[in-house]
């Protein structure tokens, strides 16, 4: 194990620690969907026992990153058409509704900090500062709108969609389409207009949906 994963590994929890590096190699792709995570080979490149490993995966699975089969192990989760389908809803009711909650209630400087991560979402000059960018502005809407059980169960959803996002987002012009519609999420915002911010949040991830399926 090198001196900078043992650092780190020390820093919380073992199987904590053990379960972000994980969820950063599955979104990174270094462990694709599909694939078999071999357990004996990550313990040892880690220097730990299977004991973490095990509950680290556990952790992995009950977020719906990693599937656990009867005597064959763990393998990264394969995103089907109907599990998309699946979060796509849920994340449309979740996040439209905190969108109009935000517009409704949010002070002039909420709506400044999101404008400001809007301009952030325009200026990325690729792939992944786009991804970054439009996760913290969602995530930040989701935080103004203040319900932390929303909060936990769009985070879980969030990290299943992250197996898919290279699908979505790669297609051919979909982040200037998805630039499009945050620009008419932000001006409904601006507008403190609560039912067209639903709306256009709703619109938002149907089309998400479309690229992605």
């Amino acid at each position: 194990m090198t001196a900078m994963v043992a650092q780190t590994l020390t820093s919380r929890a073992l199987y904590e620690e053990v379960a972000e590096l994980l969820r950063q190699r599955i979104f990174s792709r270094e462990l694709e969907p599909g694939s078999w995570i071999d357990e004996l080979r990550i313990a040892e490149e880690l220097g730990i026992s299977r004991t973490p490993l095990r509950e680290a995966l556990k952790v992995l699975a009950a977020e719906g990153l990693v599937t656990m089969k009867v005597r064959r192990g763990a393998y990264v989760t394969e995103v089907s058409e109907q599990d998309l389908r699946d979060v796509y809803h849920l994340l449309s009711l979740l996040e439209s509704d905190a969108a109009g909650v935000v517009a409704a209630t949010a002070s002039d400087h909420d709506i400044a900090e999101l404008s400001a991560l809007h301009e952030q979402l325009e200026a990325a000059v690729d792939t992944e500062a786009f991804f970054d960018v439009n996760e913290r502005f969602h995530m930040r809407l989701l935080a103004l709108a203040n319900n932390r059980w929303r909060d936990q169960m769009v985070a879980d959803l969030r990290k299943v969609l992250k197996l898919n996002r290279h699908n979505s987002l790669l297609k051919t012009g979909r982040i200037a389409e998805s630039l499009a519609e945050h620009r008419a999420i932000m001006q409904a915002l601006q507008a403190r207009d609560a039912p067209n911010t639903t709306a256009r949040m709703r619109e938002h991830f149907a089309n998400g949906l479309n690229a992605a399926v």
